[in-house]
């Protein structure tokens, strides 16, 4: 089945977000203690296969780059839904002239040697002040 990209308008916090994204309270606290129907900052997308929401892309722009975060549900992992979701996201910073994509890997995230490979196989590099960067 193929998957969809689609833009949230009003972004809120959600069971299906809560699920795929807040399941990892270690890694995104702000994220998962919010309330249901609390408004979320920046850009939202959701990737869906069929009637099933997969995974979450979200850009956040800063001095003309993008902030990155991406999500898939782990029951999905595996199946190219990671890549698909930061092409999409490439190509919405693309659009809005932005120039880099970066993205931070909090210390308490479980796998942040397999995260750091998995984004320099995508164009991803080190920069000097820490950040995972690659030009949009």
């Amino acid at each position: 089945m193929e998957l969809e990209w689609r833009r949230e308008q009003l972004p809120t916090w959600s069971e299906d977000k809560k699920r795929i994204i807040g399941a990892r309270p270690e890694i995104f606290p702000t994220l998962a203690a919010a309330d249901e129907g609390a408004v979320m900052p920046g850009d939202w997308w959701r990737v869906e296969r069929g009637d099933q929401i997969v995974g979450y892309g979200w850009m956040d722009v800063t001095w003309g780059d993008a902030e990155v975060l991406l999500a898939v549900d782990p029951s999905h992992r595996g199946q190219g839904i990671g890549s698909f979701i930061l092409e999409r996201l490439a190509g919405e910073a693309h659009r809005q002239g932005l120039r880099y994509l970066y993205n931070v890997i909090p210390e308490q995230h479980p796998a942040p040697e397999g995260l750091q490979r998995w984004l320099e196989e995508r164009g991803f590099g080190l920069s000097g002040d820490g950040l995972l960067k690659r030009q949009s």
